[in-house]
This record gives C-alpha cells, structure tokens and sequence, in this order.
C-alpha cells in the first residue's frame, strides 16, 4: 500500500511539475522535493528530476519545431552544440559533488532560482535598456554557462536564457519561445545521458513522474488559455518561495 501511495504521490507531483512548466515554468520546485522526500539523495533525485521532465519538454520542443529560427551571432545548430556540451559538464559536476556539499548549496540554487522566477521580466527590459550586444566568442560563452546549469540543476533555467538573450538579439519574447524549448531539452537530453551512464537516475521513480509530467504538460497548456495570468504567475511564485523556505530551515 505504502508502494502505491508513493507511485501515485510522485505521479501527482509530476502532473503539477508538467502543468507548471507549459504556465510559467518552475516545475523542478515540485518534482524535485517530491523526490527527495521519497527518499533519493538530493543529487540521485536532481538527477531523476531531470530526466523525468525530459519527456515533456521533448514534446513541447517537437510540437514547436517549425517556429524555430537563428537569432544572434549563432546558428541554431551552433547553440544547441554548445548546450550539448554544456548540460553534460553540468551533470558530471553534479557528479563531482558530494552528497553533502549538494544538500548545501540546493537552497542557494533553489533562492537563484526563485528570484529569476520573480525578477526575470525586469532583468530583461534593464539589459534591453542598455543596449549592449556580445560578439560571437561572448554569446557562444554564456549559451555554454547557460547548458552547464540546467544539467547540474536547471531551475528557471529557461527563464535565464530568455533575460540573457537580450544581448544578442532584439526579438520578442514570443519569437524566442521555441528556441528556449528546444535548447532546454538539448541540456536536459545531454546530462540525461550522462546521468544514465553514471547510474545517477532512479528509473522507478522517474516513470510516475514523467507520466504525470506528460499528462500536466497537456493540461497546463489548455488551462494557460483560460486562467488570468496573475493567477499563474501568483500560485507559482507562492510554490516556489514556500519550497526554498522549507530547503533552508531543513539544510540551515
């Protein structure tokens, strides 16, 4: 019974996980801690959080293949590269780190995280206001930072990505939206391998997750054409803020 409960816990962590990340994004604040709570060290449960979100994003990214277009000093095929290369020195650090060194930073990781969450509109309109642009050697620099973070951890990475591409490019945040999925899952996809070689994933608590984070992502993307967005954005915001809180008294 206890197995069942656990299954179906995960299942609805992953079914509000995938509803999140098709609103406003954010789901790592739900699946992350539900795995850890099931009993994962934190790097085994980052590790599964990632490859269980994967499956979504994969769809999403398919589903918005033919919007894609190159912007900046980089071809799409460059920057999905570099985020390759990217999200796999991402997972092997989180290799690297110990155990306990991984439950130390989480919350700081989790804080970063929730900020960009709360501030990335404004980080964005103060880089557009400043007019600065990178060169090629620049941008192809950050889009390897940006992938080196979503595979160590990846929360509001792709809220990060959308801020740091102010400073190469002066497209539209709508125009922009199907890069950021496909090179959120190049990142997800390349420490996902790693993590799989590294025996770092537990598979059965992946499944439950990625099957409610399909099924969330389904439904979060019809339930964004009808709730307010201030709605969204409040009850993320809420999620996130009440689980780095809980990360800090816990670790802290």
């Amino acid at each position: 019974m206890e197995t069942w409960l656990q299954t179906a816990g995960l299942a609805g962590a992953g079914l509000l996980a995938g509803a999140m990340n098709a609103l406003a994004g954010g789901g790592t604040f739900v699946a992350f801690p539900a795995l850890i709570a099931s009993g994962l060290p934190p790097t085994v449960a980052n590790a599964t959080s990632n490859t269980a979100l994967l499956p979504g994003a994969a769809a999403s990214a398919w589903t918005l293949r033919g919007h894609l277009a190159p912007f900046g000093p980089l071809s799409m095929r460059a920057m999905a590269a570099l985020t390759l290369a990217g999200g796999g020195a991402g997972a092997w650090l989180l290799h690297l780190t110990s155990e306990t060194a991984f439950r130390a930073i989480v919350p700081w990781l989790l804080l970063m995280a929730s900020l960009t969450l709360t501030f990335g509109a404004r980080l964005r309109r103060a880089l557009e206001r400043s007019e600065f642009k990178l060169a090629t050697a620049g941008a192809a620099a950050m889009q390897v930072v940006l992938g080196v973070y979503g595979g160590y951890f990846g929360g509001a990475v792709g809220l990060l990505m959308m801020a740091s591409w102010v400073l190469v490019t002066d497209l539209p945040i709508q125009r922009l939206a199907p890069a950021r999925t496909l090179l959120l899952t190049c990142s997800n996809a390349a420490a996902c391998v790693l993590f799989t070689a590294l025996g770092l994933i537990s598979w059965i608590h992946a499944a439950p997750v990625a099957a409610g984070a399909v099924a969330g992502g389904i439904v979060g993307a019809r339930l964004g054409l009808r709730l307010p967005a201030s709605w969204v954005r409040g009850a993320t915001l809420a999620i996130t803020y009440v689980t780095t809180a809980v990360f800090f008294a816990r670790d802290y």
